[in-house]
């Protein structure tokens, strides 16, 4: 079966115990993770004993089996021993025992289906064959299986591309599940006003929002960090940041280097989810959430942020806010997000519960940075101080991100926050 295989699952026995069976006959298939082997029997005789089950883990080298030989075969072989082939009778063969095969639901040629094969489960040969006749999952499941407990054999598929794929055009019937939830239909009274069509963008906006909410079980973490630091050394250092590099020096870009720092901290929230994979990304690339003169909402990305310094940081960030605000912003300016920040406290939110940004798995969101009477500790003891606080939000997939994973991440950027180095040259 290959040199790198060292151990097979039996997918069927196709002979029971005591049953006969003739030389060539298929006693059982067995499946590796490169290809299904049908095991054809050396002889005919009777199989007496099976060691395994079917969906039992053989490692190579096992006796699957016990086989008894019948004694015309023994004596059939003395005889001819010596002869020519040309001498031998020639034996009648005889068709495999099979299992009768799953007949399709419906032999019209109409344009709708339903499942042929109740088991979804293909082996990695059946995947491989589908692949090279660019055969998708929906077409799989409507071949006719002659396998045990209706599994589908390579000479399934391939029969069915000698008869011309019947059902490669066919649209799949949903069935209606019992357990599944449907929105009740409730005719609610909507009220009477002005009637505001959707335009496109709010329209993709909400079929993104409704998606993301649908797709991802959503879970928010908060922790509240002081950011006086980095406020005082701010409005000290701004007017010095653009006479020097010619750009503004909002909070933002700062909120940008923080999170990057965090992100390379803890990288798998820099993931998004591709069926039973989590792909960890390699960039990091931080969506700003920024909202148009239309009132509509959109995420450009500075790219690589981990990589670049405050400087060009701000550069990015004041080049997409201006074209954001022009409505110039290209496709290019945002595709590749990797993880999202929405800054709600520009609108005068005290925090967010911030909906993620499909396809990453999480999104935080910053609130309104406001001066209140905290209690800090000094050399002299606990004081009251008036100090900068804001509330940070983290909404996470719970699907890949748990709860330790989120509430250190959010906290490790609350830290950044906090110990701001107020002596940072410009």
């Amino acid at each position: 079966m290959g040199e790198s295989i060292t151990e097979g699952t039996i997918i069927n026995w196709l002979i029971s115990e005591g049953d006969a069976f003739e030389e060539g006959d298929i006693i059982l298939e067995v499946a590796t993770d490169k290809v299904d082997n049908e095991v054809p029997a050396p002889a005919a005789g009777t199989l007496v004993k099976t060691m395994f089950q079917a969906k039992d883990v053989v490692p190579v080298g096992e006796v699957m089996a016990i086989l008894e030989v019948s004694e015309e075969v023994k004596s059939s072989n003395k005889k001819h021993v010596g002869k020519s082939d040309s001498e031998e009778p020639q034996k009648k063969k005889k068709e495999v025992k099979r299992q009768k095969p799953v007949q399709a639901a419906s032999t019209s040629t109409s344009t709708s289906f339903s499942t042929s094969n109740s088991n979804t489960f293909f082996s990695p040969l059946i995947i491989k064959i589908a692949k090279e006749h660019h055969i998708s999952f929906e077409e799989l499941a409507r071949i006719p299986a002659t396998g045990n407990e209706g599994r589908l054999r390579k000479s399934d598929v391939f029969q069915y591309i000698d008869d011309g794929r019947p059902y490669k055009f066919a649209q799949p019937v949903a069935e209606k599940d019992p357990t599944a939830y449907r929105i009740p239909q409730l005719n609610f009274d909507k009220g009477k006003g002005k009637v505001i069509e959707m335009d496109r963008m709010r329209q993709m906006i909400a079929d993104h929002m409704v998606y993301s909410k649908h797709t991802s079980p959503h879970v928010t973490a908060y922790v509240e960090a002081d950011l006086t630091n980095m406020v005082n050394w701010r409005n000290a250092n701004k007017v010095a940041f653009q006479e020097k590099h010619g750009e503004r020096l909002t909070f933002t870009p700062l909120f940008v280097e923080a999170v990057a720092k965090a992100v390379k901290d803890f990288p798998n929230i820099n993931a998004s989810v591709d069926g039973n994979n989590i792909i960890v990304k390699e960039d990091i690339n931080i969506g700003m959430a920024t909202a148009l003169p239309s009132g509509n909402l959109i995420v450009p990305v500075v790219r690589n942020a981990d990589t670049k310094d405050l400087k060009q940081i701000a550069a990015n960030v004041n080049e997409l806010a201006g074209k954001a605000r022009e409505n110039k912003l290209s496709g290019d300016d945002i595709k590749g997000s990797t993880f999202t920040i929405s800054n709600v406290g520009t609108f005068g939110s005290v925090m967010g519960t911030p909906i993620i940004n499909q396809p990453e798995v999480a999104i935080l969101a910053l609130g309104i940075i406001k001066k209140r009477p905290e209690v800090i500790t000094t050399e002299k003891g606990d004081e009251i101080a008036i100090r900068s606080m804001m509330y940070l939000s983290l909404s996470f997939d719970h699907r890949v991100v748990d709860g330790f994973l989120g509430g250190s991440f959010v906290k490790r950027v609350a830290d950044y926050f906090e110990q701001f180095d107020v002596n940072r040259t410009i």
